[in-house]
């Protein structure tokens, strides 16, 4: 029976208790379909930074180096700077194993109320692909003369041929897998250098898809269509910082970003990817038992999927997410009462 080794990094807040529920689940598929998990857990965040004053161990890198996949929760303290705890964890993460496609599904499930009055499983299913590991987020920048009234702060952000023409080819296979659609998001009308730059390499792209429906929307206008017509897109394909906001945005048109997972993906598998729910730690709610595990319990799935490469199991989890959905389960953010247990035994069951 093969087995797989998985890094778990609960994180902070509901991370913790999301965690295990995802991991009930990647056990029952494996029991059910014949292969065995190795976890081993780590309890970086911002709990550990607070501790130690550091958000990983110093080899926590090399400790990642040889899993299959990394299975993350939340990561995120009120007291702890979203700068400290992004640029301490997650993004040396993701640029160390390459994980330059972030893959961001956006579903309407069954029963889900979108606040869409119109909207329909049928005109919600997209994927947002957004590059993960350049573009607007990059570490080139600085500031002068701080505290005083000529302060400046300057922030570069970097596009490579390499990395632009990566992204996009993978959104262009996928698209050509699915529907055939594909949409840039793009803003060349404001920013001169970059954004051509971005439009010349998707038009490159696209050349060598004459099978696909491609278009590039300003990202204004796209966050606007994406409420307005949602069925209009199926692959959309953005830099760090639009597949950033976009996708969060996209959750939010499909009923609550409690139930939105995301994949970091190294396409070759020379390196783990890291899956994580697209929610944040959530203090407020903290230690009630009320977090919605569906985001992470989707994040397992992608997992199986893009991470191992098991396909059925994948879809399976998929089924009983939408099964137990189809059947009324539901977690307090999408209108109901059931606890994070509840919510977790409901997909076992129909797992």
């Amino acid at each position: 029976m093969r087995s797989y080794r998985i890094a778990v990094v609960p994180g902070d807040g509901i991370g913790r208790e999301v965690t295990p529920a995802a991991l009930e689940v990647l056990e029952a598929a494996g029991t059910r379909y014949g292969f065995g998990l190795e976890p081993t857990e780590y309890p970086w965040g911002c709990d550990y930074f607070v501790e130690h004053g550091r958000m990983m161990a110093p080899d926590g890198l090399e400790r990642l180096r040889d899993g299959d996949a990394i299975l993350l929760g939340a990561v995120g303290r009120p007291d702890v700077p979203d700068h400290i705890s992004l640029w301490g964890l997650l993004i040396p993460i993701r640029r160390t194993f390459r994980q330059y496609v972030n893959l961001r599904p956006v579903k309407l499930w069954p029963g889900i109320e979108s606040p869409l009055r119109d909207a329909t499983p049928e005109t919600v299913d997209m994927v947002i692909v957004r590059e993960n590991v350049e573009g607007e987020y990059s570490e080139i920048g600085g500031r002068m003369h701080q505290n005083t009234d000529d302060e400046l702060a300057i922030q570069e952000a970097v596009f490579t041929r390499r990395g632009t023409d990566r992204v996009i080819a993978y959104a262009c296979e996928l698209a050509a897998r699915r529907s055939g659609r594909i949409c840039s998001a793009t803003k060349s009308n404001g920013i001169i250098h970059t954004m051509p730059f971005w439009d010349e390499r998707f038009a490159h792209a696209t050349s060598n898809h004459p099978e696909l429906q491609a278009e590039q929307v300003l990202i204004d206008a796209l966050a606007a269509a994406v409420v307005l017509q949602p069925g209009r897109f199926d692959v959309i394909v953005a830099s760090n910082l639009f597949g950033d906001i976009l996708s969060d945005l996209a959750a939010a048109v499909a009923g609550s970003i409690g139930i939105a997972p995301s994949g970091n993906l190294n396409p070759e598998r020379d390196g783990p990817s890291m899956f994580e729910p697209v929610h944040g730690s959530a203090p407020d709610i903290t230690g009630q038992g009320i977090a919605n595990p569906i985001g992470m319990i989707l994040s397992a799935a992608l997992l199986l999927r893009h991470g191992l490469g098991r396909e059925a199991e994948a879809t399976a989890v998929e089924s009983a997410v939408d099964n137990a959905l189809d059947k009324g389960i539901r977690s307090r953010d999408l209108g109901g009462t059931a606890t994070t247990a509840e919510v977790t035994k409901a997909v076992l069951e129909e797992l």
